[in-house]
This record gives structure tokens, sequence and C-alpha cells, in this order.
């Protein structure tokens, strides 16, 4: 028994620390743009739920729920746009970790996109002579 309520005990201290070091790592990362990228949304919630619970903090530019193209569900996640850096703070601090359609939400900046790039060109393989493609391959396997 006291074994345990030792175990327990390491355990709870060392996940408290741990989870402090990291919302301290998540804080610290300071804010450049006024966008947000939200995460933990519910299947439920529609751009207009996103403008709503975050519009106390300051004039919105854009609230976007990011949808899957083929199934048209939500993908968990989102983007909020808001007129100025300082908005875009406070509604950092005032909406991380807090509940939106039942869902613990978090609520980070926003990173830029990288771009993509088009795949590097493959080689044509021309065919022969008689018009069919030969495996390049010597030898017999078997």
């Amino acid at each position: 028994m006291a074994f345990i309520s030792t175990f327990q005990r390491v355990l709870g201290g060392s996940s408290s620390a741990l989870h402090s070091q990291f919302a301290a790592i998540r804080h610290n990362s300071t804010l450049t743009s006024p966008r947000l990228f939200i995460s933990g949304l519910s299947r439920l919630t529609t751009d207009e739920k996103l403008k709503e619970a975050f519009s106390p903090f300051g004039q919105i530019v854009d609230a976007k729920v990011v949808m899957d193209r083929v199934s048209q569900r939500s993908k968990g996640f989102g983007f909020i746009t808001y007129a100025s850096v300082e908005e875009a703070e406070k509604a950092r601090e005032g909406m991380n970790a807090k509940f939106l359609d039942g869902w613990v939400i978090f609520v980070d900046p926003a990173k830029p996109r990288e771009p993509r790039y088009a795949p590097p060109p493959q080689a044509s393989q021309d065919p022969s002579e008689t018009g069919f493609r030969s495996n390049k391959t010597i030898g017999w396997c078997g």
C-alpha cells in the first residue's frame, strides 16, 4: 500500500512539473502577427460559433474552421485573425484551455504556411524500338 501511495506521489509531482514547464514554453512564444491557431475544436464548431466565442477580445477580421474536403467535417482546428496583435494576445490569454462546444481548446500563435514546391520531374523512359518498355533488371531471381 505504501508503495502505491509513493508511486502516485512521484508520478503526480513529476507530471505537474512537466505540465508547468509545458505551459511556460507554450506561453513564452510571443505573437508577431494577429493570427491565432485554435486546436481541439469539436466537429460541431462552426465559423460563426468560433467568431462568437472570440469576439469579446477584440475586432475579428476572419474566423475559419478548417474542413475536410471530402467529408465536409471539421478537422478539429481553425484560425482567428484579429485587427491587432494586442487583441490577439488578449484572446490567447483569455481563451487558452477553455471549453468550446464541450471540448477544451488551445490557442497558439499561427505559424506562416511553408511554401509547397512541385515535385521534381521524373526522367521519361522512352519505349524501345518495338514500342514496349523493358525492365532493366539483369539476371534471374528465384
